[in-house]
């Protein structure tokens, strides 16, 4: 059973106040002490249905067809926003305001509590409760005569977000979008909850019968109100503000970690269909980015056997996601999640910083066995995103919607009605090759959402096929009785007509923000999969909606991507980040997880091949990171700047979900930054990357699994001296572009490549002022007819190599021979 969660002071209600309740492990970065304001939980049980797992209550009458188009009869105060959530609102008869001090000094003065509504452009479940309250006259007259209501798009401004969905979250373990929070005019929390259907039904109260309520405590029981929520806001702040005495870590700490996150990962792991956990199943991609190092820390230590399992686990979960129905076999890229246990029927929103995770995913998985498979899936991912994704100047866009109308001048939307295929549709799109088509992809006349039962249980998709690759293609090309290079040549071409059909019907809502943290996880695959896929082997072939590009054109994507952020985004003067853009540099400063993911994304650029601009630039963002977030006595960093009055709680946050948390990527980036540079800024690097190691001990201990990418992290600091790969020489030289493929050739998360051409001024100069050994390297391997690399570890470089195959021998003896062609 999935609850509906409303909360209510205990004078709303009859049910008895149920005491206090613990923060959430993932609120919780260390002990903190339990959250127990005077209010109580109404708890209205509903039917559990995966498909809306974002959605803390299910609706389980609302149409299948949930959104359309209204008549524009209004417009509000939204209509001169840019954001595309904000935009959808904008012709409500709800008197909306955008989040500021407009809004607040109204509730002020009418004195009346504010309705705070988040969500964001591609979510179902806030379009359904647009389509039943906001886009309702009656709602709208109960909104606008007793509130002051206030829109936001969470992905604009997650600080907003952040607050009061750890309210909510607090309270009673859950939340989602949207979020439906009432607020003192102070902005104190009063109540909240997630969706509402409209009115009452089965003993539940609707959206207007909560307004109500909420207005007549208001009048009748306002300090109360007013003092339970301050009382919350107090307690979250002084548990999730949480610091460290010591900025030391405990001996073994970081081994502990890695090794307990992966015993919890691997008892989740489902060996039947992959992945960590049950249904409904997210590709969550810091767990296999902690297996994967887990794996190879195992190899290391001559453990061959349990790295092999370990490693598989990965291996098999990727391959599952990629041939079932939450890949886009199609068009290219992953949709969110799926809601059933074989990754079959996916929720079909399609978010940034899921392709771009999931693709340094694949990139390290073939990087690790060079099997093309996860080197295509990562092509595969990196096209829909040039195709699809990607803006005029580079930038890169942040999702595309769940929902869209079967049909042009249909006024509903349905869920995946651009994604999902009848029978007949493919045998007359297909022809002569339907069968084969459909035996591949288990298509039906009756519809194929019958794996599970957690796939369709409400028959949403009766008829209708989600593709899935059920079989091997080796065993099904032998059943067709043909070749396997023809086999997937007649796939490639079918598939190719399909897009062609698809791209008629009319399309998912693009939401054409530019958010700068996505598009620094993003910046990080293009630039990592131009020198990874170079390893290739020779004469691979690609299948659509694989385009097979030279590797060379993703750094050029990461480039423009990198050059459009720090054009549009940036100011050169203050060295601040703006945190989205569209149509201009939204209003909201950049938050942690901006500079800490696209400095990331920045150090991927260099590594792998960019200009020394990037290297420079993410110094730059660095100290500007640490100036706006460090808590310089508690160490770590807090989530927002603490300089905006209206933002209650400052989060020091450390949970990697679907996101990783910005202060798990800072403890990467200082590692690597502290490698990159010598003296007293490299102290500085490691001794801040030790103490906010040190905040978040506890959570290192005790849930390691909700910390993966910090265990990592954590790890790494403790290596005793991390590996450089120094690459000298002209860099349009073809030897110098085979050294740096060499270079990134293995799987090698603990190691640093360092480029630099003594005859460029500026990267010498770079040098000189930032690790005078590189630039001493430099000087005396210096040579107008060679390229030459040198591998540095603990304090000892090798003699200079002057060939990529020896360089590869060198990295990893047992796979030389692969660099070298």
């Amino acid at each position: 059973m999935l609850p509906r969660l409303l909360l209510l002071p205990p004078s709303l209600h009859s049910l008895p106040a149920r005491g206090s309740r613990l923060l959430q492990h993932a609120l919780r970065p260390t002990g903190s002490p339990p959250l127990s304001p005077p209010l109580s939980v109404v708890v209205l049980p509903r039917p559990f249905r995966a498909r809306r797992a974002f959605a803390m209550a299910e609706h389980t009458d609302a149409p299948a067809s949930s959104s359309s188009q209204p008549p524009q009869r209004h417009a509000n105060r939204l209509a001169s926003e840019h954001s595309p959530y904000l935009l959808q609102h904008a012709h409500n008869p709800v008197d909306w305001y955008p989040w500021g001090e407009e809004a607040f000094a109204e509730a002020r003065k009418r004195d009346v509590p504010i309705f705070l509504s988040i969500g964001y452009s591609t979510c179902h479940w806030c379009h359904v409760m647009e389509v039943e309250s906001f886009e309702n006259e009656g709602v709208a007259k109960l909104l606008n005569d007793w509130f002051v209501s206030i829109k936001v798009d969470r992905e604009e401004r997650p600080d907003v977000d952040k607050v009061y969905m750890t309210y909510v979250q607090a309270l009673y373990g859950g939340g989602g979008w949207p979020l439906s929070v009432f607020l003192s005019p102070d902005l104190k929390p009063l109540m909240g909850g997630t969706y509402f259907p409209p009115d009452d039904k089965f003993g539940r109260p609707g959206f207007k019968t909560v307004l109500r309520k909420v207005k007549d405590a208001w009048d009748t029981r306002r300090d109360m109100l007013v003092k339970s929520g301050a009382f919350a806001i107090e307690q979250l702040s002084e548990a999730l503000s949480v610091s460290a005495e010591l900025n030391k870590l405990s001996d073994g700490l970081p081994q502990t970690a890695v090794h307990k996150c992966a015993d919890q990962l691997s008892a989740s792991y489902d060996p039947k269909y992959g992945g960590f956990g049950s249904a409904p199943k997210f590709p969550r991609p810091v767990e296999a980015q902690l297996m994967l190092y887990y794996a190879k820390k195992l190899e290391e230590a001559g453990k061959s056997s349990q790295a092999d399992k370990t490693s598989g686990m990965v291996f098999f979960s990727l391959k599952c996601m990629a041939r079932g129905g939450i890949h886009d076999h199609i068009g290219g890229g992953f949709h969110r999640y799926s809601v059933d246990e074989c990754w079959h029927v996916p929720h079909f929103e399609k978010m940034l910083y899921d392709q771009g995770q999931l693709t340094n995913v694949y990139l390290d998985s073939f990087a690790i066995t060079k099997d093309v498979f996860y080197s295509c899936v990562s092509r595969d991912i990196l096209d829909y995103l040039r195709r699809d994704m990607t803006g005029s100047e580079g930038e890169i866009f942040s999702a595309e919607d769940a929902d869209s109308a079967e049909y042009e001048g249909d006024p509903r939307k349905k869920e995946g009605a651009f994604y999902v295929w009848t029978s007949k549709e493919v045998d007359d799109v297909l022809g002569e090759h339907s069968e084969l088509f459909k035996d591949h992809y288990y298509i039906k006349p009756s519809g194929n959402c019958d794996l599970s039962r957690a796939s369709d249980p409400h028959n949403e998709f009766k008829g209708k096929n989600v593709l899935i690759e059920r079989g091997d293609p080796s065993a099904q090309a032998s059943k067709h009785g043909m070749p396997i290079s023809k086999y997937l040549d007649i796939l490639g071409e079918c598939r190719q007509k399909l897009f062609d059909v698809r791209v008629r019907r009319p399309r998912p809502h693009l939401d054409d923000k530019v958010i700068v943290s996505w598009n620094g996880l993003v910046i990080s695959s293009f630039a990592r999969a131009s020198r990874i896929l170079r390893t290739e082997a020779e004469g691979t072939k690609f299948h659509f909606p694989v385009v097979g590009s030279d590797p060379n054109e993703y750094l050029e994507a990461a480039e423009k991507a990198a050059s459009f952020i720090k054009k549009q985004l940036y100011d050169e003067q203050t060295q601040r980040l703006q945190h989205s853009f569209r149509k201009g540099p939204s209003k909201a400063p950049g938050f942690l997880d901006d500079y800490a993911f696209l400095i990331a994304g920045l150090l991927d650029l260099y590594e792998f091949g960019g200009s020394i601009q990037w290297l420079k630039w993410a110094i730059q963002l660095q100290d500007t990171q640490d100036e706006l977030f460090l808590d310089k006595e508690g160490g770590a960093y807090f989530n927002t700047t603490g300089q905006d009055p209206s933002i209650l709680l400052r989060v020091k946050e450390d949970h990697d979900g679907a996101e990783p948390s910005g202060n798990s990527v800072s403890a990467i980036n200082l590692v690597r930054l502290a490698s990159l540079v010598s003296g007293s800024r490299a102290a500085g690097y490691r001794q801040n990357a030790e103490h906010l190691l040190a905040v978040f001990e506890s959570r290192l201990k005790e849930v390691p699994m909700a910390v993966p990418l910090m265990c990592c992290a954590a790890d790494m600091f403790s290596v005793p001296s991390r590996k450089q790969i120094v690459v000298i020489g002209r860099k349009d030289a073809q030897e110098f572009e085979k050294m740096l493929v060499a270079a990134h050739a293995e799987y090698e998360p603990n190691k640093t490549v360092i480029h630099i051409d003594p005859a460029n001024s500026e990267e010498v100069q770079f040098w000189e002022e930032h690790n005078s050994n590189i630039a001493l390297m430099a000087k005396n391997n210096a040579a107008e007819d060679r390229v030459v690399a040198l591998v540095c570890q603990n304090f000892t470089c090798s003699p200079p190599i002057t060939s990529a195959t020896s360089l590869q021998a060198k990295l990893s003896p047992r796979s030389a021979a692969r660099i070298a062609s």
